[in-house]
């Protein structure tokens, strides 16, 4: 946990959320300010600055990411119509946390490009 990091600090109950999943090791919460419908943030619990942060030690935590945000997106009903997931890295990436964290967006029509 990084002691100024907001993400590890709604891990561990210091500033609310709308929770949607939590184990072990992924939190997933819903967005304050969603860009969708249904915009769920889903990060690990062990503090990564961005996904360039992950290295081989952390390739089963990716997977578990991914698997776990498929599941939300199932439990959101967002398969049968569609979705998408972003990773934002970096500055120029839009980034503007500096935790790792995937988006779900669903709920509506998403356009390519995105921005």
């Amino acid at each position: 946990m990084a002691d100024d990091c907001l993400f590890c600090k709604i891990v561990a109950g210091d500033i609310p959320c709308e929770e949607v999943y939590s184990d072990d090791d992924v939190f997933a919460f819903r967005d304050i300010n969603p860009a969708a419908p249904t915009h769920i943030l889903v990060i690990p619990k062990k503090h990564l600055a961005s996904v360039a942060a992950a290295t081989p030690a952390d390739e089963a935590l990716m997977g578990k990411i991914l698997l776990k945000a498929n599941e939300i997106g199932q439990a959101e009903d967002l398969h049968s119509s569609g979705f998408r997931y972003v990773i934002n890295t970096g500055k120029d990436g839009g980034q503007t946390v500096d935790h790792l964290h995937l988006h779900i967006l669903g709920g509506r029509g998403l356009f390519w490009p995105p921005g």
